[in-house]
């Protein structure tokens, strides 16, 4: 069977959900979706479908993305972590959208895709994709969607693909596109495309080093993010130059990402809380400036 859904605009994939009875305000709806993977808020959406995929009644999005939000907080109970996980499906939400309008569902496949990897990475990438990470999934909808479409393709589309594919190869994905692809993620974010892919760099190595249970207080950092300019962006620099080789400087670009992917988080007040229950902890040792609260960053 031919797959030929095609990709949608996040107004689309929020007037497909209202038009199929869910409850809620439009404008509110895009946003997360430009948060969140439809295709990963769809596993929320399941269980209130109904046969001719319709939702039943009364089914509200507020309701859906409480769900979202307790199944998170029930995985999630390391700060840092917490913090990464809502980059990392920021940055595959807006990888995948900007990708998949660009190239269509299974652009990926193809390797002048992704003209900034050599042929060579990008084989060994899209085997590891889908040896590794497709091959061995459990997910239902991979099943699914083999036992529908596996008679004429091989490979998921790319939001579904993005659902299981593991940070590493996500950060390999987007060297490898385009500089224009790359700067319109970015320009969302407010910093350079260089900036961005450096933290992004930084992040997937902060990420394994909190998986393997390793110590962040006061640990020098091997790979350091960039700054943005100073002339252009002089509040991280002025009055508080924040610091590239101490775990601060990461928590200054996590609560900045923040600030613009999820504003509601009480991800700073968690933080500080943290720190007042351990005021004998050095913050010297984690790089924090004397005068760290007079940064714009942190007011």
């Amino acid at each position: 069977m031919q797959y030929g859904k095609p990709p949608l605009s996040f107004e689309q994939q929020a007037d497909l959900l209202i038009g199929r009875g869910l409850i809620a305000d439009k404008a509110f709806l895009v946003k997360r979706l430009q948060q969140v993977n439809y295709y990963r808020l769809s596993g929320y959406l399941y269980p209130y479908r109904q046969p001719d995929n319709t939702f039943q009644a009364d089914t509200a999005f507020e309701k859906i993305w409480r769900h979202y939000t307790f199944d998170r907080r029930l995985r999630l109970r390391l700060i840092v972590m917490d913090a990464i996980e809502r980059v990392e499906v920021s940055i595959k939400t807006q990888l995948v959208y900007a990708l998949s309008m660009q190239t269509g569902a299974f652009g990926y496949t193809a390797a002048q895709t992704f003209p900034n990897l050599k042929v060579e990475d990008y084989t060994n990438w899209l085997n590891k994709v889908v040896t590794k990470e497709v091959n061995r999934s459990k997910e239902t909808f991979v099943s699914h969607f083999r036992a529908k479409y596996g008679d004429t393709h091989k490979f998921l589309p790319l939001w579904m693909l993005s659902e299981i594919m593991s940070f590493g190869c996500v950060l390999t994905m987007y060297r490898g596109v385009t500089t224009e692809i790359k700067k319109e993620i970015s320009a969302s974010y407010g910093v350079p495309d260089l900036v961005l892919t450096s933290w992004l760099h930084t992040i997937s190595v902060i990420r394994n080093t909190c998986a393997h249970h390793c110590r962040l207080w006061n640990r020098e950092l091997g790979v350091k993010p960039l700054l943005p300019n100073k002339h252009k962006y002089p509040q991280w620099h002025v009055p508080v130059a924040i610091p590239q080789n101490r775990i601060f400087g990461v928590l200054t670009i996590l609560r900045y990402w923040l600030s613009i992917i999820a504003p509601q988080s009480k991800w700073t007040e968690r933080l500080l809380d943290l720190l007042d229950e351990y005021p004998e902890i050095s913050r010297g040792h984690m790089g924090f400036p004397d005068n760290w609260t007079d940064s714009p960053l942190w007011q």
